[in-house]
């Protein structure tokens, strides 16, 4: 008879436990919290509308977040970016849909408040950090942080200021992780078309809106390489990044094109195929259709303009290039203002070393342009007749007053009756025990007042009592006594008043006359 196999032991209690392969130490993993992440701040809006002055805990504040994402993203070009105020503006009817009874002041101040918590203005560099951890390539647990923004502020012509969205939040608005642009964009279409040939229009509009969302990102993304190529050719890989990002970005435009128009075509096909009739199922197909008429010809026209610029983009290389391999450095000697100005001036007298500094200023401020006066404002200065004047002047306005509530909690009699105890003889002091007690017989809220004057008087103003032609002043001293009182503890002090010189007093005034 065999002996029976040993049992088969668990591989976790063979050795040491590692972390489990797979999504732990995938890239894939990084890639959502980095995702997750970017939703953080829209979450920290409900969190923290607390802190506002008001009632504003019916407002959603993540949904009004994303809504100015959408927007900023809709309304920025290739060039330029999205109004700020034009921004709010927009996003007060979605603000005043939550809460149509608040004002509308009120719901400027929450749209407001959103985008420029989506700016993040309050942060020097106006970004987000979030702390994600991953395993590395030996399994250790790593820690890294992950700086981002939302909507960023770039400058613009004329000395404007517009809006941004970046990447992380076109990710954050699609619902997507950090994939590529191309490959989503593909997705987006293939769905899109499906989804139009089944007749799923309410599906198919949610698919159009992601598409635009990537061609957005798309362009951002070239537009960002032609910067950095203006600021320094070098920084930029133009011998096999940029030249395959360009043809790439032109067969996906042609892919684009080709797809659009035949998504477009279906459309108009499914708009027209639904008859007008009475049928609220029927209208609403038709106005599903209409509504992604009008987002194809939207992609339809950002495409065009990707294309415009991808084509400029060679050319824009080689004319960088030869401006920045060309220009002659700048050429000039640096001032060292310690060295050469400070340094020396310091140890001359105050006459020399103005001589110095005002020869200095006068030739470092450089030219000063002067104002030039055209002839039209000229003749209409010298036509227009001088304004009358009043005598004394213009009216004063009225000045609104408004009465200070008197909100004092104690009253004239009950601090005439707490002075009235205070008032000892100068041969008499008394412990502050017994000075509660009558006072606790007379009124229950005087010995708040009695212990607030005797503490006070622990450390008297005797020389301004003195200037002031005071006969007597009110002292309180401790001398180790404990306080025996049912409301009130600490020390027990002695209260008494002392007289202070009256003919010292009459003498220095006479003398100060």
């Amino acid at each position: 008879m065999t002996s029976p196999a040993p049992a088969a032991v668990p591989p976790q209690l063979n050795g040491p436990s590692r972390p489990a392969p797979g999504p732990a130490a995938d890239e894939g993993l990084a890639r959502r919290l980095r995702a997750l992440a970017c939703t953080a701040p829209l979450h920290d809006l409900d969190a923290r509308k607390a802190n506002l002055a008001g009632e504003f805990g019916v407002y959603a504040m993540a949904e009004v977040a994303l809504a100015a994402i959408d927007l900023v993203t809709l309304n920025m070009d290739f060039d330029t970016g999205a109004d700020h105020e034009q921004i709010v503006t927009r996003l007060q009817p979605r603000v005043a849909a939550q809460a149509p009874e608040r004002p509308a002041a009120e719901h400027e101040r929450v749209a407001r408040w959103v985008l420029e918590n989506l700016i993040n203005v309050g942060s020097v560099d106006r970004g987000f950090r979030a702390v994600y951890g991953t395993f590395g390539a030996d399994g250790a647990y790593v820690r890294r942080d992950y700086d981002f923004k939302l909507i960023e502020e770039v400058p613009g012509p004329g000395g404007t200021v517009f809006l941004r969205t970046t990447d992380e939040a076109v990710n954050v608005l699609v619902g997507a992780l950090d994939t590529d642009v191309t490959s989503a964009q593909i997705a987006a279409e293939v769905k899109l078309e499906v989804l139009i040939s089944r007749g799923r229009l309410a599906d198919a509009q949610l698919a159009a809106e992601q598409a635009r969302y990537r061609t957005v990102q798309y362009a951002e993304t070239l537009r960002k390489t032609l910067d950095a190529t203006r600021r320094n050719v070098r920084a930029v890989d133009w011998l096999r990044t940029v030249p395959d990002m360009i043809a790439e970005a032109l067969d996906h435009v042609a892919d684009r094109y080709r797809h659009e128009n035949a998504i477009l075509t279906n459309i108009r096909k499914a708009r027209d195929e639904a008859e007008a009739a009475v049928d609220p199922k029927t209208a609403e197909h038709k106005r599903r259709a209409a509504e992604l008429v009008d987002i194809v010809k939207d992609c339809i026209r950002r495409h065009t303009q990707l294309q415009s610029r991808l084509l400029e983009a060679g050319p824009l290389f080689r004319a960088e290039q030869d401006r920045q391999a060309f220009a002659t450095p700048a050429s000039g000697a640096g001032l060292d203002l310690y060295g050469q100005l400070l340094a020396p001036v310091l140890p001359l007298p105050l006459e020399r070393a103005g001589r110095v500094t005002d020869a200095f200023f006068a030739r470092g401020t450089g030219l000063r342009v002067p104002a030039s006066v055209r002839v039209g404002d000229l003749v209409e200065m010298l036509l227009t007749p001088p304004v009358e004047r009043e005598h004394l002047g213009a009216e004063m306005p009225e000045p609104d007053l408004v009465e200070t509530p008197d909100d004092s909690r104690f009253s004239e009699e009950q601090l005439a009756s707490a002075l009235e105890l205070l008032d000892l003889p100068a041969d008499a002091p008394r412990r502050l025990s017994g000075l509660l007690a009558e006072a606790r017989r007379r009124d229950p809220e005087l010995p708040y007042l009695v212990a607030l004057l005797a503490v006070h008087a622990a450390s008297p103003s005797v020389g301004t009592a003195y200037r002031q032609g005071e006969q007597s002043l009110l002292f309180a001293v401790d001398d180790g006594t404990r306080l025996d009182d049912p409301e009130f503890g600490g020390a027990d002090l002695i209260v008494g008043r002392a007289l202070l010189d009256a003919a010292g007093m009459a003498a220095d005034r006479a003398e100060a006359s």
